[in-house]
């Protein structure tokens, strides 16, 4: 497969921390084995308490509080005029331009209406304006999207949780670099400045969590498995493909995914053990048997056993995950900005990897963290004919160090991000700077520079100078 072909596998891979860096989701309700609830199991008049009660009752007047609503404005675009040598005497000029501008509208909304119930929603709403890539896309003209995110109620009650709908699982202790995330579905367009939740998308599920005495379990069904979507046309990790790709044809078949996780805490520190039957994220696509239509899409279907420890010393926390999978599709990556990428040697195999790493708060105001990811195929060369060769050989992975700094009590937060992959080809380096003028207004700047040798994918980017920033307005 051509490098054209593939960086934007590697690119992928190098964003997923810096996503994970410029927000998080905000906190579910999580609820230990001591706290009690005075609601019983039994679905009887005072199911919900007083929620539904008359207009007049002070309980109803909390269905309008829990809204958060965020309006921003943002602005990015590679500012380094340059070439890049692609081969002997083929270079592609790599011009200064805007790339994103557009306006978000992000809604979250929160109730604890009753004794044990909660209800958690969240979404978003944007406008692509004059040269964002998305306006060009539409034929140079205004371009909208609505998505919700979050949404789903939950139910707890003595020692069980319930929550039901659009909800994200997370098994992995190592932030940002796990190879244990792989339940949800991820989507990553471009190098613009976006929270966390617009990168991973949530899924229909239903999940039960039990609260024992001294150890915990967590067990889900994914009702209706989801698969990373394809690049969006003009985005930077969009190449044209020889054929339409499309989602994937169901055709009535009963898709689902489960999985059950088993945790335990000691003084300092914390292990699970998990094991589920998943999808690959990643769909694989096939070009069609008539060489006219559309690609056809692919699912791959595998085994996930899992293991994750922390360990608490001090100000340092070290972080542990190991993944084995079983019947994953070589050369198959579970990463957004992937789905035009075939298989070209369609084998399946076991494959086994390990995250681990630490964060260490140096004061109440700076803290720093290192999450170092490898993974290698099992018998990698069984199975291949006679000249064939695969892209994920010998041991692959990525290394991510963050730093942020809290100034000012808070009101100013400068941060760094340092990423690369195991072989030393790239390095990508991002400085942020986060800026609170008041309870409502907030703004948002970062720079972002790429560095790759010429064996590595991100050759395409090859020094690539970026500037974002963002104008925040929320109540």
């Amino acid at each position: 497969m051509s490098r054209s072909r593939i960086f934007v596998a590697s690119i992928a891979v190098l964003y997923i921390g810096i996503i994970s860096t410029a927000g998080a989701q905000d906190d579910v309700l999580i609820l230990d084995e001591d706290v009690q609830f005075d609601a019983d199991f039994g679905f009887d008049d005072d199911l919900f308490g007083a929620a539904f009660d008359e207009a007049d009752s002070p309980a109803t007047n909390f269905w309008l509080d829990g809204f958060t609503i965020k309006i921003s404005q943002q602005f990015s675009g590679q500012i380094n005029s340059h070439g890049v040598d692609l081969a002997p005497g083929f270079s592609l000029p790599r011009k200064s331009e805007l790339e994103t501008n557009r306006l978000g509208i992000n809604i979250r909304y929160q109730n604890s209406f009753a004794a044990g119930w909660l209800l958690q929603a969240s979404g978003h709403a944007k406008a692509y304006w004059k040269d964002d890539y998305e306006y060009k896309a539409n034929g140079d003209s205004i371009d909208t999207e609505f998505r919700i995110n979050e949404l789903f109620v939950q139910r707890s009650f003595d020692q069980h949780s319930l929550k039901l709908g659009r909800q994200t699982v997370v098994w992995g202790e190592t932030v940002g670099n796990s190879v244990l995330d792989i339940i949800n579905t991820t989507e990553f367009r471009d190098f613009n400045i976006i929270d966390i939740e617009d990168a991973r998308l949530n899924q229909w599920m239903l999940v039960w969590d039990y609260f024992g005495e001294g150890s915990n379990f967590s067990s889900f069904i994914n009702l209706y498995p989801e698969f990373n979507p394809a690049a969006v046309r003009g985005s930077p990790f969009f190449f044209e493909p020889a054929f339409n790709l499309s989602d994937y044809d169901r055709d009535g078949d009963l898709l689902v995914e489960v999985g059950t996780q088993w945790r335990k805490s000691f003084e300092g520190s914390d292990i699970a053990f998990m094991a589920a039957y998943l999808y690959e994220n990643q769909l694989r696509y096939e070009d069609p048997l008539s060489g006219v239509g559309d690609a056809i899409a692919e699912k791959n279907d595998f085994l996930l056993l899992g293991f994750s420890a922390n360990r608490a010393i001090g100000k340092l926390l070290l972080n542990f995950d190991l993944a084995y999978s079983h019947d994953v599709l070589a050369d198959s990556f579970n990463f957004p900005g992937t789905a035009s990428l075939s298989n070209p040697v369609n084998l399946k195999k076991d494959q086994i990897g390990t995250s681990f790493g630490f964060e260490y708060a140096i004061n109440n105001d700076q803290n720093v963290s290192l999450g170092i990811q490898a993974q290698t195929l099992l018998d990698e060369d069984e199975g291949l004919l006679p000249g064939q060769s695969l892209i994920n050989d010998g041991i692959f992975g990525s290394w991510l160090v963050r730093y942020s700094n809290s100034l000012r009590n808070g009101d100013l937060v400068i941060s760094s991000t340092l990423q690369g992959d195991l072989e030393a080809n790239s390095l990508l380096a991002l400085l942020g700077v986060d800026y609170t003028i008041d309870d409502n207004w907030a703004v948002n700047a970062q720079i972002i520079s790429i560095n790759s040798n010429d064996d590595s994918p991100l050759l395409l980017f090859a020094e690539d100078l970026r500037l974002a920033a963002t104008i925040t307005y929320s109540f």
